[in-house]
């Protein structure tokens, strides 16, 4: 085996054990089994919702460990395809060998990337508006070529999309979109979108063809996720017990029925009286908890996302510049990774910047 091939097989080789340390995949295995076992019980589709969540999760699970597997496999098959081509000399192997060895590079370079997505909300759909700012007619229609490079990029990869809603310009272009892409990890992909993208170009709308800078702002936000339930266990709450009364003090119930409820952690009361029994008492009062939670849990999830929002001003929040004239350049402000075919990217052609984005945070994170 020559000396460079060795030197690239052994580091794609360390990178993919240290994939495979990160995904944790003897986990991985047992959580899969956990999930087919669940997924075959008769009575999983009595509750479509919950059996939606486990086939969906089982269906990631299985993609995600059969793609590392797979890449493992493939990397022992070209170490001993090029063994064979250096022994019988023979350059058509060789060369096959070299194509795959670029080609498994860059798969097991975007799993690297996936590894490093482990926020909380990562793994959700992603939600994203895009807002026209700076630039009148030209920033409309540059919200709208923003708008159409992202849906190219999610029909490139094959992601389901649903536009939301659509506010059009008077002239041309659009003042703000909003749509969903659906998909494993497209919140964590996408994060990195977020914030204004600056376009420079002679403005296709100026009589005397003047350059022109305009501005559009992405946002980027997780699907909220409907949650209809909430446990209460029994430790985090008081029931006192107490006798029930009408108006003015009159006595309606002989019986301590009525129930008063604490929830400890967090010191909201509930109490319920007009029910016979102390049971039904009880079952009314921690529907009445449920839902006084599940609102308080929403409210915290709405302040969680409002702090994911981005609402900075067209100069001060640059974080990409696109710029077709005098020259054509695509940079990220962030990360300094461009590229030199503005139409590529505006048809969608996204993953660099993506992959870049998303190791920049990282290291962000890591110096914070």
């Amino acid at each position: 085996m020559s000396a460079d091939f060795e030197t690239a097989m052994k580091d794609l080789g360390g990178k993919l054990s240290q994939i495979e340390a990160v995904m944790d995949l003897d986990t991985l295995r047992r959580e899969v089994a956990e999930l087919e076992e669940e997924a075959a019980r008769p009575d999983l589709w009595n509750d479509p919702e919950a059996a939606q969540k486990v086939t969906s999760q089982l269906s990631y699970k299985q993609a995600a460990l059969r793609r590392v597997s797979e890449l493992r496999q493939r990397a022992d098959d070209l170490t001993v395809l090029h063994e064979l081509a250096e022994a019988e000399g023979d350059a058509a192997s060789r060369s096959e060998a070299e194509s795959e060895l670029a080609s498994l590079g860059g798969e097991i370079d975007a799993l690297e990337v996936r590894t490093l997505l482990s926020g909380e909300y990562d793994t959700r759909n992603a939600v994203v508006t895009i807002r026209s700012e700076a630039g009148g007619v030209d920033a409309a229609d540059w919200a709208e070529m923003l708008l159409r490079m992202y849906l190219r990029w999610a029909e490139r990869h094959s992601y389901p999309t649903d536009v939301y809603d659509i506010s059009y310009a008077e002239e041309a272009g659009i003042r703000s979109a909003t749509f969903k892409v659906g998909g494993p990890y497209l919140y964590g992909t996408l994060s990195v979108e977020q914030g204004t993208h600056r376009l420079v170009r002679i403005s296709p709308f100026d009589n005397q063809s003047r350059r022109q800078t305009s501005f559009a702002h992405v946002e980027v936000l997780p699907e909220v996720e409907e949650v209809d339930h909430v446990e209460v266990p029994e430790k985090d709450i008081r029931v006192d017990v107490y006798r029930s009364s009408g108006p003015g003090g009159q006595s309606v119930n002989t019986t301590d029925s009525a129930v008063r409820i604490t929830h400890l952690p967090t010191g909201i009361v509930v109490s319920c009286q007009n029910e016979k029994s102390q049971l039904q008492n009880k079952a009314a009062a921690m529907k009445v908890l449920q839902a006084k939670l599940l609102q308080r849990k929403k409210a915290e999830e709405r302040a969680e996302l409002d702090a994911l929002r981005d609402s900075g001003s067209s100069w001060g929040n640059q974080m990409r510049s696109y710029v077709l004239h005098p020259y054509q350049l695509v940079k990220d402000l962030r990360t300094e990774h461009e590229v030199g075919n503005p139409s590529a990217v505006l048809d969608g052609e996204l993953d660099g910047f993506l992959d870049a984005g998303i190791r920049w945070r990282k290291q962000q994170a890591e110096l914070a």
